[in-house]
């Protein structure tokens, strides 16, 4: 099935020196579900220079683990992961956390986020012998680590890597976290029972009843053994470029980012975007569930009633029968049904948080048509998204996205409603609190803090077909080493 709305990244914990590190990630993962339901993966180890245990699947992290998959990865340290492929084909190979056993001994990691060089350094590895197991770019980070002629080591192998990364690494004797020096990716610092945790989102310590610490500093590299917690900042200071786009619909509600509640943050974005686009109507409704809290603040800035009229299908499974032409808009409406009686002539406004193809948007209006609503209002929690991600979102090619290819009345036309009102850049960072320089934008307004070469991974995907080696051009093209 096609997805008509951003699909989600990937999300990773860690536990270090407590016995049941690997329920607590169990745990920890069933928090951050929502960042990734493909596969989900567990490894653990049982004190200093233990042997790895290693336990991944395709499918949710209730299907995955099983209580006796769990008593046989039992350990003291964890890490674990759940993916959304937004690098690497969807299969049981490309699973997190990867392990490898190689000369500086076992290494596992997990990662969320998109490395904006890999096809060069991948390139680059397979030139001098390195075999590759995977699709992902995460495992061109282990190959790094791997080395055993770089005595720098892991904090030189870092330096190497550029886009966007939070990792949790095991060796034999420690965990690792890393946040990339823009901080796009969130991670976080916890602690239980005087033991470490580590979490792509605050939400996951709550269930697990851990402290919250402190988030993890952009640059920063947390080592954590028996001696305690260290910090390292390897690489050269950058400019802060956290993906806004957490706040707007990534994040569980119940997280914090940057010391702001996420569900407040969407609830002003709400208010905002009524001071924005206001519209005198009879209904505010959201498009659950990322669009509850933001329709919310617009229902009460506004004084407008809110109604929860699409009742969202919990119980989706990864795969279902799709029927073609028995069912109309069965995509829709598996996922979203309409309650009839609280639009049926109506005024309605609908709340969401994003539009991407618009496919699904456009249905959902034709859906409140027919059930008889007398107006239908769209309103969007955040910017016209016009540019691809490049740093772990799987927004689509830009000719793809509906905002790039319309103005905001062949949008509101396309749709069919009868107005479209879109948050601006300004008013969108205003809610979060923070300055706007503290935020990647690029899929809004195309400035990509870490340059990004589309054309340059095409071409290197292109010569690796042919089995041409970099090191040794194809004639008439250019050596990317010089």
């Amino acid at each position: 099935m096609k997805h008509h709305k951003p699909t989600h990244e990937c999300g990773v914990f860690a536990v270090f020196g407590h016995p049941n590190a690997a329920v607590l990630t169990y745990y920890g993962l069933f928090a951050l579900q929502h960042r990734g339901q493909e596969s989900a993966g567990i490894v653990t180890a049982d004190g200093p220079n233990s042997q790895f245990n290693r336990h991944v699947d395709m499918g949710l992290v209730s299907q995955v683990f099983s209580h006796a998959d769990l008593e046989r990865i039992k350990g003291t340290r964890a890490i674990g992961h759940v993916r959304y492929s937004t690098t690497g084909s969807s299969n049981l190979k490309n699973a997190q956390p990867l392990m490898v056993d190689c000369a500086r001994g076992q290494l596992a990691i997990g990662h969320n986020g998109n490395l904006v060089n890999a096809g060069v350094l991948r390139d680059e590895l397979e030139q001098r012998g390195s075999i590759f197991q995977t699709t992902v770019d995460s495992e061109i980070i282990l190959h790094l680590l791997s080395q055993p002629e770089k005595a720098e080591g892991v904090l030189s192998a870092l330096c190497r890597i550029q886009g966007a990364f939070s990792l949790v690494m095991m060796s034999e004797r420690e965990i690792i976290g890393v946040r990339d020096p823009f901080g796009f990716r969130p991670l976080a610092l916890g602690r239980l029972d005087g033991a470490y945790v580590l979490s792509s989102e605050t939400c996951a310590f709550d269930l697990i009843h851990a402290e919250f610490v402190r988030e993890i500093e952009p640059g920063e590299v947390v080592i954590i053994d028996e001696t305690g917690i260290r910090s390292e900042f390897p690489f050269r200071e950058e400019k802060r470029a956290f993906c806004v786009f957490e706040y707007v619909y990534f994040a569980r509600p119940d997280s914090i980012f940057g010391s702001v509640n996420v569900a407040r943050v969407r609830t002003e974005m709400g208010r905002e975007l009524a001071r924005l686009h206001p519209v005198e109507a009879d209904i505010v409704v959201p498009v659950p569930d990322s669009g509850n809290y933001a329709a919310f603040g617009f229902a009460e800035e506004l004084g407008i009633p809110y109604h929860h009229a699409f009742v969202r299908n919990h119980y989706i499974g990864r795969t279902f029968l799709q029927p073609t032409q028995l069912i109309r808009d069965f995509n829709v409406r598996v996922k979203l049904n309409l309650i009839k009686e609280a639009v049926a002539g109506k005024r309605v406004v609908v709340v969401d948080d994003s539009i991407v193809r618009g496919t699904t948007a456009r249905a959902r209006v034709v859906n409140l048509r027919e059930a008889g609503a007398k107006e239908v209002h769209m309103r969007i929690s955040c910017p016209p998204h016009r540019f691809a991600c490049h740093y772990g979102i799987d927004f689509p090619d830009p000719e793809k996205l509906l905002a790039n290819q319309c103005t905001l009345d062949q949008i509101r036309d396309y749709l069919g409603a009868d107005s479209i009102g879109y948050l601006d850049t300004a008013s969108m960072v205003r809610a979060t609190g923070q300055p706007e320089n503290a935020f990647c934008l690029a899929c809004f307004n195309g400035e990509y803090p870490v340059p990004v070469d589309p054309k340059l991974d095409k071409f290197i995907m292109e010569r690796r077909r042919q089995r041409v080696s970099l090191l040794a051009p194809a004639a008439g093209q250019p050596d990317l080493f010089q």
